[in-house]
C-alpha cells in the first residue's frame, strides 16, 4: 500500500480493499479505518467513526439509531451476520461483530456503506486507513 486515505467513493473502496488485501498478506490481527468527524455534530468533541476488521470480522461502535442502521444494511449482504452486542453500563453505546466471508471488493463497498449509511458520512467523506 502506497496511500492511506481517499474522499472520492471509489477510490475509497479501492483503498478499503487494499488494506484488506494488505492485512491478509501481513496476517496482521486486525485494521482500522477512520473517518471524518461529524461536522454537524452541535459543536461537540464527537470521535470520529471508525470500523475495525480482523480475519473475518467487522468491528463498530454505534449508537441506538446507528444499530437500526446497521441491521438495515447487513440485511442487505446475506453473507454477513451480527454475532455479537456489547453495550456496557459505563457506555453510550454498543459494541457490534459482524461476520463477514467474502472477497476483498465486497469487504470494501461493507465498510464504505457503514460509513455513509450508519454514520450518515457524505458522498465525499475523507477515510483513512489508520493501521493495518
Amino acid at each position: 500500500m502506497t496511500r492511506f486515505d481517499a474522499d472520492d467513493p471509489r477510490e475509497r473502496r479501492k483503498l478499503f480493499a487494499e488494506a484488506i488485501t494488505a492485512h491478509r498478506a501481513r496476517a496482521s490481527p486486525f485494521l482500522t479505518i477512520e473517518a471524518d468527524r461529524d461536522p454537524d455534530a452541535d459543536g461537540e468533541d464527537a470521535p470520529a467513526p471508525w470500523v475495525q476488521f480482523g480475519e473475518r470480522t467487522f468491528n463498530v461502535d454505534v449508537t441506538e439509531s446507528e444499530l437500526d442502521r446497521l441491521n438495515a444494511l447487513v440485511d442487505e449482504f446475506p453473507e454477513f451476520r451480527i454475532d455479537q452486542l456489547e453495550s456496557p453500563d459505563e457506555a453510550a453505546g454498543t459494541n457490534v461483530r459482524i461476520t463477514a466471508r467474502s472477497d476483498a471488493n465486497r469487504l470494501a463497498a461493507f465498510a464504505d456503506r457503514v460509513f455513509r449509511d450508519v454514520y450518515e458520512r457524505p458522498e465525499d467523506y475523507r477515510a483513512w486507513v489508520a493501521s493495518v
